[in-house]
């Protein structure tokens, strides 16, 4: 009685998740008057695909290929550079290295908000404002990916790395031959982080850039429904655009997570 009654309550749960995400994709393929009228129905009561051919119109692909080339060389960037500087800061004796870790966590702590002015100062200084340079370089490292691979790496034991030293290995090469294989869960964690960050990034893309062909999803979007059709709820046309921009994180997701399994060095030693 008490199993039937867990199960009932955790489907009660999962109803009450999933329940939003029906009524995103019911509304995608609605009518405005359907939506308007039936705002709750999980299901449409006229089929339409009219909002996504007026995303089509409307640089939704250019906005869609920014942001999966952004997006791509951010994550790309997290995880080699974020990796590298764990590693720094979990294996290599050198001054100041308690410190450096601590402003590490001092820059996690810091509303990103916060940085918005001095992030648009400094690329203008630099020339590379309105740049997909602009967009991208300020983004290729993150505190927080750093915090993980530096955590995980201090629960590698030492002694696994000592034969290739033994060897000759010069640090980078311990650390690319030994550490990294065996990181899978951290570097996985980092990619499934990183990617959705910057695909759902939206005040730094606004601060770096003003021409509208640099525009991803987040702040294409965001102008679409402030613009001329942004006129009335607009409630299939924003949850169309919902839908979409949410399907590669999902893919991302579930492609990873998948491969995420424990890592494992016992008997390393041996």
């Amino acid at each position: 009685m008490k199993r039937r009654l867990g199960y009932a309550v955790l489907l009660l749960v999962a109803a009450l998740y999933i329940y939003p995400f029906l009524i995103q994709l019911a509304t995608a393929f609605k009518t405005d008057a359907d939506a308007t009228a039936h705002p709750l129905l999980p299901w449409p009561q006229q089929w339409s695909a009219s909002v996504f051919r007026t995303l089509a119109e409307q640089d939704f692909p250019r906005w869609a290929a920014n942001s999966v080339f952004v997006s791509v060389t951010i994550t790309v960037g997290r995880v080699v550079f974020d990796s590298l500087a764990g590693y720094a800061l979990s294996r290599l004796r050198f001054r100041g290295r308690n410190a450096v870790f601590g402003a590490v966590l001092a820059v996690i702590a810091v509303p990103s908000v916060v940085l918005l002015i001095p992030k648009f100062l400094v690329l203008n200084q630099l020339g590379m404002y309105d740049s997909y340079t602009g967009m991208i370089i300020p983004l290729l490292v993150d505190g927080t990916g750093v915090f993980i691979m530096k955590q995980f790496f201090d629960t590698v034991p030492v002694s696994v790395e000592e034969a290739a030293r033994i060897d000759g290995a010069s640090p980078f090469r311990t650390f690319r031959s030994v550490v990294l294989p065996m990181s899978k869960p951290a570097l996985i964690t980092v990619t499934i982080l990183s990617f959705q960050g910057s695909w759902n990034e939206l005040p730094h893309y606004i601060v770096s850039r003003q021409d509208p062909a640099l525009n991803t999803l987040t702040s294409g979007v965001a102008s679409l429904v402030s613009g001329e059709l942004g006129q009335g709820n607009q409630f299939p046309l924003k949850l169309a655009a919902a839908l979409l921009m949410t399907l590669p994180v999902a893919i991302v997701y579930f492609v990873f997570s998948r491969r995420f399994t424990q890592g494992s060095y016992e008997g390393a030693d041996k």
